[in-house]
């Protein structure tokens, strides 16, 4: 069991993460053209609520690309891989949306955050003008989740802080699943309409957490130094209570069509750092769960963020979707 896990991992992470291309260009896409969306059951009708999904980073780039290109077909064939190993987690109350967008390459996150930012920003300008575009023509005032990984983890706290500032819009936010990045007091006190979880079922809400070794003390995602918030998805507490491995209701890891190869109920129990913040795993090791990227250190479970507390996070967008309609 071990060993097919790890192969089946292995693959289907370096398949993710390992893809080359060229640059995207600075013309706007039209998001009007169903070729620019991975997803979009705009035409579902007996749902109760609405996802706008970001993807996380599946290009790599290149010496001279920094940014995906949005005729790559091959990258953007895992990009939908990508998307669908987390998209059970969110599609069982909602219709699903995820824009294709220039998303930052891996190769931006060998540089520090201040010449990566360029990049990142490029890739949210797609993604601002998605939601925009989803707004205007989709939303039709229903309740919405907005949800990523990683740098789409980052891109969903971009879009709290520039389109949910005004009310009407706010007003239909049932939560913000920003998993595998980190989110900061100071960016609170920044953006007055920003809340975080606090437990359960509160909605209006950010939802994130970034999952590592007890050993670790630096990542890309939580520098050594700072501190994110986070809440435990085992627990659904923000303080370092732990939350013992018989409250995992199933890591569970999933092939590019969205199937659950393999089921693991009560792997690992979590707590938070209270130092750093981050979401500490206690029963798994990193020989198990290596790190695959060159950019993290073995410890660093980044890419098992979603897979290991697959099924408590898919109950928890159910509760809040419910706690929200009611």
């Amino acid at each position: 069991m071990r060993n097919r896990l790890k192969m089946l991992v292995m693959t289907v992470l370096m398949v993710c993460f390992c893809l080359t291309g060229c640059s995207g260009g600075k013309k706007n896409v039209d998001y009007s053209k169903a070729e620019n969306w991975a997803y979009c059951e705009n035409d579902k009708t007996d749902m109760d609520a609405d996802v706008f999904f970001i993807c996380p980073t599946v290009y790599s780039g290149s010496e001279d690309s920094w940014n995906m290109a949005m005729d790559d077909e091959d990258t953007k064939q895992s990009f939908v891989g990508a998307i669908n190993m987390e998209k059970g987690i969110y599609d069982q109350d909602s219709r699903f949306f995820a824009p294709y967008y220039r998303q930052a390459g891996l190769n931006a996150y060998t540089v520090d955050a201040e010449e990566r930012e360029p990049y990142i920003q490029a890739a949210y300008e797609d993604v601002k003008e998605a939601f925009a575009y989803y707004m205007d023509h989709y939303n039709e005032g229903r309740p919405i989740v907005i949800a990523g990984f990683s740098q789409g983890g980052d891109l969903a706290v971009r879009l709290l802080k520039d389109c949910f500032d005004e009310e009407a819009v706010a007003d239909l936010l049932v939560g913000c699943y920003a998993i595998g990045w980190s989110v900061t007091e100071e960016e609170l006190k920044e953006y007055p309409h920003l809340k975080f979880a606090s437990g359960e079922i509160d909605t209006g809400v950010i939802v994130a957490f970034e999952c590592e070794s007890e050993d670790v003390e630096d990542s890309v995602i939580i520098p050594k130094g700072t501190k994110t918030l986070a809440i435990n998805p085992l627990n659904w507490k923000t303080d370092s209570t732990m939350a013992d491995k018989t409250c995992n209701l199933g890591a569970c890891f999933t092939d590019y069509s969205g199937e659950i190869q393999i089921e693991i109920p009560e792997l690992t129990g979590a707590y938070i750092d209270p130092v750093r913040g981050a979401l500490k795993a206690t029963d798994v090791t990193s020989e198990e769960y290596p790190a695959v990227l060159d950019i993290f250190e073995d410890g660093v479970f980044h890419l098992y963020d979603y897979q290991f507390f697959y099924r408590n996070l898919q109950e928890n967008v159910h509760m809040r979707i419910q706690a929200y309609l009611q």
